[in-house]
C-alpha cells in the first residue's frame, strides 16, 4: 500500500452518502492519535461554557470518575464511527449516549455548539495548527461535517448548521458570548488535566502537565484563569508537534485500523464491555420526556427509544 491511497479512496467516496466510511478511514487510518487529540480538546473547550461546566462539576462524573468518563465517552463515540448508525454497536452506543443526556435539562444551542467542536477542532489540529502529516481536503472536510450533522439529526438537535464554515462561525460566536469562569468547569478541567498526566510515566509528569497547557489557546488559559504557559513552553509545544506530523509523514500508512477500543489509557472494562451498558444510569430524570428526542423510525423503529431494549434488562431497576 502506497503513502495516499487511502486519501485516494475517500476521494472517490460521496462526502454525504459515504460519510461513515470516510470518518472510519480518517480516524482509524490516517490520523488516528491527532483525531483522538482534537477531539480531546473539542469536549475540553465545553467546560469553559457556565452551562456545561456547572452541570459536569455538579454531576461529579469529570471530576470523581474521571477516568471511567473519558472511558465511556471515547468508547461510545469510536463505537458510532466504528459501526455506524446501523443497527449493532454503533446504534447502541447511540441509543445509551441519548439515553444519558435525556437525564438532563441540556439546551438545543449548548448541543449545537458541542457538535461544532467535533466538526471544527480536527479541522484547525490538522489544517489551522498544521499537526497534520498532510492537510485535510475540502472534500474530508465535506465528509467530517456530514458525519456529525447524522450524528446531530440522531440525537435530536434543532438547526444543524448545513456547512463547515457555519460550523465555525457557530463555535467562535458561542465562545466569544458565553465563555465564563465557574467553579465547576474549573474543577472538571482540573480533573481532566490531572488525568491527562496519568498517561506517561511518572517521571514526565510535570512536563506533560506544561505541554498539555501549552497547546490550549489563551481563550481557555483565560477562562479558567491558569496562568499563561511561557513562551518556551508554546514554541516548543508547536515544533514538537510539528515536528513528529514530519515523521509521520514519512512512515507506512497504518493498513490495520486503530480503534478506540486499542487505546491503552482506556482502563475501565478490562475484561471487555457493551457499548447498551457502559455509561452512567441516573436514578431519575429530572426532565420530562413526553416524546422521543430523536423520533426517527429508521434508526428506533416504531416505539421510539424508550430505554433499554427487551433483550437489555435495566441496570439495578434504572432505565
Amino acid at each position: 500500500m502506497k503513502r495516499f491511497d487511502f486519501r485516494d479512496e475517500i476521494h472517490r467516496l460521496d462526502p454525504e452518502k459515504d460519510c461513515v466510511r470516510i470518518m472510519q478511514i480518517l480516524q482509524s487510518h490516517e490520523f488516528p492519535w491527532d483525531m483522538g487529540r482534537a477531539l480531546g480538546i473539542a469536549l475540553y473547550r465545553t467546560y469553559a461554557v457556565p452551562s456545561i461546566g456547572e452541570l459536569l462539576g455538579r454531576t461529579d462524573e469529570f471530576t470523581g470518575n474521571t477516568q471511567k468518563r473519558y472511558d465511556d465517552t471515547a468508547l461510545i463515540l469510536g463505537n458510532m464511527v466504528r459501526h455506524g448508525f446501523e443497527p449493532g454497536k454503533g446504534r447502541d452506543a447511540l441509543r445509551r449516549m441519548n439515553q444519558m443526556h435525556r437525564s438532563y435539562d441540556i439546551s438545543n444551542d449548548d448541543y449545537r455548539y458541542v457538535l461544532s467542536t467535533f466538526v471544527v477542532m480536527p479541522v484547525r489540529w490538522l489544517n489551522d495548527y498544521g499537526y497534520g502529516w498532510r492537510r485535510l481536503s475540502e472534500h474530508e472536510i465535506s465528509g467530517i461535517t456530514n458525519y456529525y450533522r447524522t450524528l446531530g439529526k440522531y440525537m435530536g438537535i434543532k438547526d444543524i448548521p448545513e456547512t463547515y464554515e457555519a460550523f465555525e462561525e457557530l463555535l467562535n460566536n458561542y465562545e466569544d458570548e458565553h465563555f465564563a469562569y465557574t467553579e465547576g468547569g474549573r474543577r472538571v478541567s482540573d480533573s481532566t488535566l490531572d488525568l491527562m498526566v496519568t498517561f506517561y510515566p511518572k517521571r514526565f509528569s510535570g512536563a506533560a502537565r506544561k505541554f498539555s497547557m501549552a497547546i490550549l489557546d489563551d481563550s481557555l488559559i483565560e477562562t479558567f484563569r491558569y496562568e499563561k504557559p511561557s513562551k518556551g513552553w508554546r514554541k516548543g509545544a508547536d515544533i514538537a508537534l510539528k515536528l513528529r506530523a514530519k515523521v509521520v509523514r514519512r512512515m507506512k500508512p497504518r493498513e490495520e485500523p486503530l480503534w478506540a477500543d486499542d487505546n491503552p489509557n482506556i482502563r475501565s472494562y478490562p475484561d471487555g464491555y457493551q457499548p447498551s451498558r457502559i455509561g452512567t444510569f441516573p436514578a431519575s430524570c429530572p426532565v420530562a420526556h413526553d416524546v422521543d428526542p430523536v423520533a426517527h423510525q429508521d434508526l428506533y423503529g416504531t416505539d421510539g427509544d424508550t430505554g433499554p431494549t427487551a433483550q437489555e434488562p435495566a441496570v439495578d431497576g434504572r432505565a
